[in-house]
């Protein structure tokens, strides 16, 4: 049996299947990359629920594996060399992942490098930006007399969708055919924005055509519908 005791994680988060993934994660549109993700693959994995609003993030059992203090993160038992192996940030495990399994992430390497292109343009841009609009719009930043900051990153977004929906015009995945890692750090975000965070007419969403296509087809996958849920909340 993998013995993960170097990894002061596993105090707080026993795991029960030491010789699986470990994820350490939430819904967010952050989290739900990695799940769904892992879900996708089918490799053998043990969520623990990790409670952002009990600030479990900042104990520092979580922070001696992710010392930014952010979800999501892992623990691969059987990683490089056969060695445990921890890991944060959401767009490396996703090509961590890929390249593990040989999965969603194309061999070409022109490809590939373009398809990383756009994972980054998810953590750089869509992330970042959407999570703003939700701060100002649905959380603490929609008390603010001031709406200027709300419309900037507001703007910003309409901007990003903008991108997406040049990007989709002739394809039914950001890579074209292949369904990739691309559209799995993404779609998360774009749920997220129109529902959760209810800024769809901020946005002005119904205005667009191929990224609500595109959100259908994969919120339609089977393995999408069970990552969103993963780990389960209380």
């Amino acid at each position: 049996m993998t013995d993960l005791s170097a990894f002061p994680i596993t105090q707080r988060w026993p795991a029960q299947h030491p010789d699986r993934l470990q994820l350490y994660s939430l819904p967010t549109p952050n989290g739900v990359k990695v799940s769904i993700m892992l879900e996708e693959i089918g490799l053998a994995y043990e969520p623990h629920m990790i409670d952002i609003g009990q600030n479990e993030t900042w104990t520092p059992e979580f922070l001696s594996l992710n010392p930014n203090g952010k979800i999501p993160a892992i623990i691969d038992p059987d990683g490089p060399d056969g060695k445990p192996f921890g890991l944060f940030e959401s767009g490396a495990i996703l090509v961590y992942l890929a390249e593990k399994t040989g999965k969603f992430l194309p061999k070409d390497p022109a490809r590939r490098y373009e398809t990383l292109a756009w994972v980054f343009f998810q953590m750089a841009a869509v992330g970042p930006m959407f999570g703003q609009v939700g701060f100002f719009h649905k959380f603490a930043g929609r008390e603010y007399e001031d709406k200027r900051p709300r419309d900037r990153y507001v703007a910003e977004s309409k901007r990003l969708l903008g991108v997406l929906e040049s990007r989709l015009a002739d394809r039914d995945w950001i890579m074209g055919e292949d369904y990739t890692i691309a559209d799995i750090a993404t779609l998360g975000w774009v749920r997220n924005l129109v529902g959760f965070y209810g800024a769809g007419d901020l946005v002005d969403y119904a205005s667009l055509e191929h990224v609500p296509a595109w959100l259908g087809r994969g919120l339609a996958r089977p393995a999408v519908q069970r990552g969103l849920e993963i780990p389960k909340r209380p």
